[in-house]
């Protein structure tokens, strides 16, 4: 092995020069400032390998691939992050992961020798010699992992590099995975542009960074269709899009748009919209003592109702209704008979304009309406000197266009829902109507309706993730907005906590579009967790997981849950104890998790006064700065953390019902290494009962 490694460092030495040499080649160009396309073109290429070299100075690759097509000769292939080339004779140094060559250094899992893939050209296949994972970190050769060497004794070592990996201890931010990704994984990456990719994801799948890689392979292999800047990213809240923020410029790429559905709309809509405070909303429906289960279920069917297909048929129906009628009836005429009947004008609305929105559409015919009043007074022109008839004639056109329906979106929105037999009347405070956000689909349809969509709304691909806190009215007013229906929605039923906006089954979202352009996938292994947390974490949430599959673990152990009972007196000086040991010990990113927001604000001010520096997070927090962080256990959904300690685990703030359980599920599932619990004597009844309780 000493001497695999010696080569190995010898080639990664090789490249690194390489690689330096061509930065420093590059850089002494300027540069190009003039109007000459052929020369922008160059220069723009340039930046481009600029931009690719950059990216693989630190870690060019990470994986070898020796491969001996049939026919042709034995080649060593080097993946890496981004494609380098010999500008000499354009042989590849480093294979982009993105090729399609690449793609069996994924898919090869060393049944056999035979290897192959789907080139430009046709199918290519031949003879795998050597797969071998390999750890550059800054320049250094860290580790050197054979997968698979023909001839050899192929033990199943394939999970000791994702092992290694999976080990390492986390800091703030989501980190890529193209040195791991699994068969899996790559089947999803790799899906056709246009396609809706609905992925079930177990906690600690990946199925977030497999949907940030898929952007990566869209952007690559769809040059010509899919730009960065027309794909955009849906995420729950903008401290999630703070956390992911890295995965894409570690993987070179640029431009991609990130928000959250109630911003996006906000800005889409052209009229201001005032939101209810959502802060008391989700106390009402998360915190225990805050409501009844009467309430939670009036709020719940409300909100499900709005964000359901059935309101979506109704505001169809309806705004149907209203296209019908739009045009008034009994015309308009100016002097000596001069009219336009309501015929003619209906013919222009429904027949010649009837492409485009309805708001376009009247603004068109009036317009029309404008210029024929202003030819027919050219004929009389000598009778009216003065333009008196004129003058009456545009009074009569400005009374006339006050007959048409001129209300704004939220009106009509108003008007429309108070229609239905579900929707309540809507509060009104400071004249102003207050919203909730599942009225942001229909509000958003609505003028999609009236005004249509305009061209820097529409998009190449759209990402949902967390997409079962989604309402199905939400999914089907974005495909109005997406080409080619290019979707990859992903989550975990096992995690709608948020049920009352979400959904229950996938067959939800998988309805909204054709059968052949949508695919479902399943990943149920869990790379995040040790199995000691997933098979906790299972035995919670096993009365309430259905038919859904519960998450397998990589074998990873370490080590046991503790469950420990405190008195309330000595909790802060419990988790204090527990917090500096876990730093002690190398854990970068801890989080104390509570029941409720208030729960997490009072122990956040006991740290401090204990000296214990952390970041509290709360519902308008928008960057996860890692370190120590205490929060309420609805606002960890997505994120991870080295460590975990969930605290007042007893039956009163954890009783045996399906939201609390899933909560608790959230909580246990976003350890890595370390899961403490602490529970009075009073434990919850979701507490697995093997779990011995210290």
């Amino acid at each position: 092995m000493d001497e695999i490694y010696q080569n190995e460092q010898a080639k990664l030495q090789e490249t690194l020069s390489f690689i330096q040499q061509q930065l420093k080649e590059l850089q002494l160009i300027p540069r190009y400032q003039g109007s000459d396309l052929v020369e922008q073109l160059l220069d723009d290429q340039r930046r481009q390998t600029v931009n690719r070299l950059q990216l693989s100075e630190k870690s060019p690759y990470f994986g070898r691939l020796d491969f001996e097509e049939d026919g042709k000769r034995l080649t060593p292939l080097y993946l890496g992050k981004a494609g380098v080339e010999d500008p000499d004779n354009h042989q590849p140094i480093i294979i982009d992961w993105r090729a399609p060559v690449a793609s069996m250094f994924y898919s090869f899992t060393g049944q056999g020798d035979r290897a192959g893939y789907v080139s430009p050209d046709g199918e290519v296949e031949g003879t795998v010699h050597l797969k071998r994972n390999l750890a550059v970190e800054e320049q250094t050769l860290k580790r050197v992992v054979d997968s698979y060497v023909r001839g050899g004794e192929n033990l199943q070592v394939t999970d000791e590099f994702l092992l290694y990996r999976l080990g390492e201890n986390k800091d703030h931010r989501l980190r890529d995975i193209v040195s791991t990704i699994q068969v899996e994984q790559d089947k999803i990456i790799r899906s056709e542009r246009n396609q809706s990719l609905i992925i079930q994801g177990v906690p600690g799948s990946g199925k977030t960074t497999v949907a940030l890689h898929r952007l990566a392979y869209l952007l690559y292999q769809y040059q010509n269709q899919v730009r960065a800047d027309r794909i955009m990213i849906f995420a729950p809240n903008k401290m999630f899009l703070d956390y992911i923020s890295n995965v894409l410029p570690e993987l070179g790429i640029g431009g991609v748009k990130q928000t959250t559905f109630i911003e996006w709309v906000l800005e889409r809509l052209p009229e201001p919209i005032t939101l209810r405070n959502q802060t008391d909303r989700e106390e009402c429906w998360f915190e225990t003592g805050q409501s009844t289960d009467l309430e939670r279920e009036q709020q719940e069917v409300l909100a499900r109702f709005k964000g359901s297909f059935i309101f979506l048929e109704y505001l169809q129906q309806q705004l149907a209704k209203l296209e019908k009628d739009f045009v008034p009836q009994g015309g308009f005429a100016i002097w000596d008979e001069k009219k336009l009947t309501s015929e003619e004008i209906a013919h222009w609305f429904h027949v010649e304009y009837r492409h485009e929105p309805l708001r376009k559409r009247q603004e068109r015919i009036f317009a029309r309406m404008k210029r024929w009043i202003e030819m027919e007074h050219r004929d009389i022109r000598n009778r009216d000197p003065r333009n008196e008839l004129k003058k009456k004639a545009m009074e009569k056109f400005r009374q006339y266009k006050n007959l048409w329906d001129r209300r704004k979106v939220t009106q009509v929105y108003v008007d429309l829902a108070k229609q239905s037999d579900v929707v309540q009347p809507f509060t009104i405070k400071q004249k102003k109507v207050l919203f909730d956000p599942e009225d942001l689909a229909p509000l958003l349809y609505i003028y999609n309706f009236l005004y249509g969509i305009e061209t820097e709304y529409r998009f190449d691909h759209v990402v949902i993730d967390e997409a079962q806190d989604f309402s199905p009215f939400q999914v089907f007013v974005l495909k109005e907005h997406v080409r080619g229906n290019s979707f990859t929605i992903l989550g975990d039923l096992l995690q709608n906590i948020y049920a009352y906006k979400g959904i229950y089954d996938w067959n939800e979202f998988v309805h909204l579009f054709p059968e052949e352009q949508v695919s479902y996938f399943q990943l149920d292994r869990s790379y995040r967790s040790t199995v000691e947390i997933i098979q906790f974490a299972n035995q919670v949430i096993h009365s309430y997981q259905g038919e859904l599959t519960p998450a397998t673990p990589v074998f990873r152990s370490g080590e046991p849950v503790q469950v420990e009972q405190v008195r309330d007196q000595n909790r802060t000086l419990t988790v204090a104890s527990w917090i500096q040991k876990q730093s002690t010990q190398g854990m970068k990113s801890i989080a104390i998790v509570t029941r409720t927001e208030k729960a997490a604000s009072t122990l956040s001010v006991d740290l401090f006064a204990n000296g214990i520096e952390h970041h509290l997070i709360t519902p308008d927090r928008s960057q996860y700065a890692g370190g120590i962080s205490v929060a309420p256990i609805y606002l960890v959904k997505g994120m991870e953390f080295d460590a975990v300690i969930l605290v007042d685990v007893d039956n009163e703030q954890y009783p045996d019902d399906a939201l609390t359980a899933k909560l608790l599920y959230v909580g246990c599932t976003r350890a890595l290494h370390s899961l403490v619990v602490l529970t009075s004597d009073n434990p919850s009844p979701l507490l697995p009962e093997a779990v011995p309780v210290s």
